[in-house]
């Protein structure tokens, strides 16, 4: 039996041929690959299991049948070389009687699985193997392959991004009420935030980010009380008509943290930097992965989030100033313009004459290119969101932006523009990536 956990590893479990199964091989998948993009890679986040009934009799002691599930690295004319979720690799067997079966991404059962030539497979698809194990346990003779074909995956994820970002909102958790099954978080930014109710429900979908993780598919289920105030969340699903509330079909969360200051050393070789902190003016060792989110603002564009920062933060003052001497019912608004939600964060373009309230950061930075550790320097001004905490106090970067002097001067606590959710697709630094 396989088990498929919320990361996507396959535990396998031996199971051995029945004396009572007859015919041929039936394999059915109760519940099978669901996939929830995030970060910047393809993710299996789904409770999955595979029940195998094996045909023929024999002994106890027949061979053992074995299932490993991954991305495939090589093909060859008779055998596949896969990189396993639990990790290793492991060489499947293809031969003539071998089942090949194209699944959908999202598919829960094979109804709509259509058959494949050996020949069709590709290095970069996902594939369930199934067969009979060897010795070493590094090899399989496949009896059937299930495989997710990489362009479904990539256009399932392009349609995850899409919808995150049409029905998604997110930002800092304000309230947990638990028995009411409502959260409130402050969406928002450039000096301005706004509170949107997020309803929970029988069938939404709860999901944390491990501790010490960037990834999402290392996100584990997790129930409501396990969200706490100040905690990062995101939630999609539908809105109300003024975008004040929101019922989930899906929530992640997680503790992060934020960290704004100046670089003073950079370790290459341990792919890690130090940063003096400006608010905790303390040093703190930020291990960046290859699962880190790195980007590096060009000097117009940091100026003007400056701009709009200062001019967000004086249009708040003159509006609370304003709305105080109006009086009950006076209608008032502030530099910043009025706001106007519309599911992604709020409309403008950064600097935008007139403006049109605080504009989402975080889709900025997704059509920004990728950086890299050798891009940064000592002395450059960083805005970090991290992993809460690590072993010897080194934390992981989620999401890491450069170039960011004149942001910082003009607010310090500018890094809670940053949000945890990694919007990079991959190489290239194009498009948005769910949450």
């Amino acid at each position: 039996m396989l088990i498929f956990s919320q990361s996507g590893d396959a535990k396998v479990q031996t199971v051995r041929p029945s004396n009572q199964a007859k015919g041929g091989v039936c394999l059915q998948m109760v519940r099978a690959f669901v996939i929830a993009a995030i970060g910047a890679g393809v993710v299996f986040s789904a409770a999955a299991k595979a029940e195998t009934q094996a045909s023929g009799a024999g002994p106890a002691g027949q061979s053992s049948i074995q299932k490993a599930v991954g991305t495939i690295e090589s093909v060859q004319a008779d055998l596949i070389t896969v990189a396993a979720e639990s990790g290793g690799e492991v060489t499947a067997k293809l031969a003539p009687t071998t089942k090949i079966l194209r699944v959908p991404p999202g598919e829960k059962d094979l109804k709509n699985a259509t058959p494949l030539q050996a020949s069709d497979l590709q290095a970069g698809d996902r594939v369930l193997v199934r067969g009979q194990a060897s010795s070493d346990g590094h090899t399989i003779t496949a009896l059937a392959v299930i495989v997710m074909k990489q362009a479904d995956v990539s256009a399932r994820q392009q349609q995850e991004r899409d919808d995150w970002q049409k029905r998604g909102a997110g930002g800092l958790v304000s309230k947990v009420d638990v028995a009411a099954g409502t959260i409130a978080i402050s969406s928002g930014g450039f000096g301005s935030a706004k509170t949107i109710m997020i309803h929970v429900e029988k069938n939404t979908v709860l999901r944390r980010y491990a501790t010490d993780s960037v990834k999402f598919d290392e996100a584990k289920a997790a129930p409501l009380d396990q969200i706490k105030v100040g905690d990062q969340l995101r939630a999609r699903g539908t809105r109300s008509a003024d975008g004040s509330e929101l019922t989930a079909e899906e929530i992640v969360s997680g503790t992060f943290r934020n960290i704004a200051g100046t670089i003073t050393t950079v370790d290459a070789a341990n792919n890690a930097i130090t940063v003096k902190d400006a608010i905790a003016k303390n040093l703190v060792t930020v291990r960046v992965s290859s699962d880190s989110q790195m980007k590096k603002l060009p000097p117009e564009m940091a100026q003007r989030i400056a701009m709009r920062l200062k001019a967000a933060s004086a249009g708040g003052d003159q509006q609370a100033s304003a709305q105080n001497s109006a009086g009950p019912g006076g209608r008032q608004t502030g530099g910043g313009g009025e706001r106007r939600p519309d599911g992604n964060g709020y409309r403008g373009q950064v600097g935008g004459a007139g403006g049109n309230g605080p504009p989402d950061i975080q889709r900025f930075l997704s059509r920004l290119p990728n950086s890299s550790l050798a891009d940064l320097q000592k002395g450059d001004a960083v805005m970090i969101v991290s992993t809460a905490s690590g072993d010897s106090g080194a934390v992981t970067a989620i999401t890491l932006l450069a170039g960011v002097d004149a942001i910082l001067t003009a607010s310090p606590k500018a890094t809670s523009l940053l949000s945890p959710w990694s919007l990079n697709a991959g190489a290239g630094g194009e498009g948005d990536s769910a949450p």
